[in-house]
């Protein structure tokens, strides 16, 4: 038996800059890490490239006068709410500084205890002992204030009523904030809104409109088509972006499907197996100690090969050592689970024997492996190969 299942690997190569052939880039580094690591590539395996290189490639650059513009013209007004921003200075902040740009006043309507991906403005212990019920009551900032205080994100160290209070401010934007968990509770405010959430931004939009607002746009609505050449995102617009500079953001990457199908067919002509590419961004878990769940792009893969395609197929193996193989051991207990693997069901939901297996889609789990193999820092790696993650014990 092979005693080796999935393995990730890193992958470096040159630093990425707009206009470079990313195509070739990443062929070569992956074929350099296949002589260097003496390794034999196989048909399952899989090649994923962080989208941040490929929109950087692509100069998928906007600046905050860029946002401001569209905003305005979109908008039509000097007033507007937003709801719902992450906090984040990375994320979201040079969009907000792009959107207190084009107007004049702008409510926000902020989540609490903490935003859409576990970002807490205060400790939600707190809810309790101050008796606020987080399903019904809308409070102002004083409230907020009063009951809840001068909290600090525990990573970050900052403050973000206060830092998006300043942010808003020095770009001659009078702020004013509203905490509440319903969406519908900023109408009393304004009728023209723009919905900063991400995964539950088309539910934010349809309660709005339902409860009577004006005009409601997603920020997948904001920098969604090319004007005088800026970056823009046809399906995700500002969802996805990062803080390139303290005046541009990068957005997320275009064009991704053409990307992964010229990469594998580069890859197979370089190493004569068909390698299965993807793109991918944020990972989809959740941090059981900061609360945080990793997901701020709006999708953990915005492209991928047709052999990702699909949920995971397995068998627990503990069900079947503890149940239907309960008597056995050994190599005869081996043999017997090996069997059920060969024999299996193409589509084990409802199967007992599955119980307990991934019940997500494979892109987000490999994605999710990327991302923790891969890091936001300094490592270097914004390729990864992944060898075996479709091997299974009767392999």
């Amino acid at each position: 038996m092979r005693t080796v299942g999935t393995v990730s690997r890193g992958v470096r190569c040159p630093v990425v800059k707009e206009g470079d052939d990313l195509v070739k880039i990443v062929t070569e580094a992956i074929t350099a890490c296949g002589y260097e690591e003496g390794l034999t590539f196989h048909e399952k395996d899989v090649v994923a490239v962080t989208e941040a290189v490929v929109a950087r490639c692509q100069g998928n650059y906007a600046t905050v006068d860029d946002i401001a513009a569209d905003c305005r013209a979109k908008f039509g007004t000097d007033s507007i709410a937003i709801t719902f921003p992450i906090m984040s200075r990375n994320r979201i902040a040079i969009c907000l500084k792009g959107i207190a740009r084009a107007f004049k006043k702008v409510y926000i309507l902020m989540s609490y205890p903490s935003d859409e991906v576990g970002n807490h403005l205060f400790d939600d212990e707190l809810l309790d002992e101050k008796g606020v019920n987080p399903y019904s009551d809308v409070l102002d900032e004083k409230k907020y204030r009063e009951l809840f205080g001068y909290a600090k994100h525990p990573f970050t160290g900052v403050d973000y009523v206060e830092y998006y209070t300043e942010l808003f401010k020095a770009e001659g934007c009078e702020p004013e904030f509203i905490f509440a968990n319903d969406v519908r509770a900023i109408l009393p405010y304004s009728k023209n809104v723009l919905c900063c959430d991400i995964h539950t931004r088309e539910k934010s939009k349809r309660r709005l409109l339902n409860a009577g607002a004006e005009k409601v746009l997603l920020l997948s609505d904001i920098l969604n088509a090319p004007v005088n050449g800026i970056g823009y995102n046809e399906s995700y617009g500002l969802l996805g972006s990062n803080k390139s500079t303290e005046e541009k953001v990068k957005l997320f990457p275009r064009d991704c499907r053409a990307f992964v199908d010229e990469l594998q067919k580069s890859l197979e002509k370089a190493t004569g197996v068909k390698l299965q590419c993807m793109i991918y961004g944020d990972g989809a878990f959740k941090d059981p100690v900061g609360k945080i769940w990793e997901l701020a792009d709006p999708v953990v893969s915005p492209a991928y090969t047709d052999g990702l395609e699909g949920t995971p197929n397995e068998l627990k193996l503990k069900y079947l050592a503890d149940n239907d193989y309960a008597d056995l051991k050994g190599e005869e207990l081996s043999e017997a689970i090996k069997k059920s693997i060969i024999k299996k069901d193409a589509d084990l939901k409802g199967n007992m024997a599955s119980e307990g297996t991934t019940p997500r889609r494979l892109t987000d789990l490999i994605g999710s492996l990327c991302d923790l193999t891969s890091g936001s820092g300094d490592k270097g790696t914004p390729i990864v190969l992944i060898q075996g993650y479709f091997d299974n014990y009767a392999d």
